[in-house]
C-alpha cells in the first residue's frame, strides 16, 4: 500500500466523519461566549469563587483578631508593654481584614 492509498482511505473516512457531525461555528470551541455552561450559566464559576474568597478573607481576618487577643491578655498578665502593643495592633488588624472581607469582597462580583 502505498502513501497515495492510505491518504486516500484517510480522506474518505474524514469525509463520511465530518458529514455526519454538523458544527455550526468551528471556532466555537475557542470561543468563551459560545454556549452557556452547565448548571447555573456563565458567571456561576465566578460567583462560588467570590464567596469563597470572602470566607477565607474573613477567616483570616478573624484568625488574626484571636492571636491578637490572646497577646493582648498574655501582655496584661505579665504586665509586658510590648505584648499589650503588640496584641492591640493584631487585633485591629484582624478586624481591618474582616471589614475588608465583608465590605470590599462582594463588590468584586460587579468586575465579571
Amino acid at each position: 500500500m502505498t502513501i497515495w492509498t492510505t491518504r486516500t482511505l484517510l480522506y474518505k473516512l474524514w469525509d463520511k466523519t465530518s458529514q455526519s457531525v454538523t458544527c455550526r461555528n468551528p471556532a466555537a470551541f475557542f470561543v468563551a461566549g459560545g454556549n452557556p455552561r452547565r448548571n447555573g450559566g456563565f458567571m456561576a464559576f465566578f460567583a462560588s469563587a467570590i464567596t469563597t474568597l470572602q470566607t477565607l478573607v474573613i477567616a483570616l481576618g478573624a484568625g488574626l483578631g484571636v492571636w491578637g487577643v490572646v497577646n493582648l491578655l498574655e501582655g496584661y498578665g505579665s504586665d509586658n508593654p510590648g505584648s499589650k502593643s503588640q496584641g492591640m495592633k493584631q487585633l485591629m488588624a484582624g478586624g481591618g481584614i474582616i471589614v475588608i472581607g465583608t465590605t470590599l469582597i462582594p463588590l468584586l462580583s460587579g468586575l465579571f
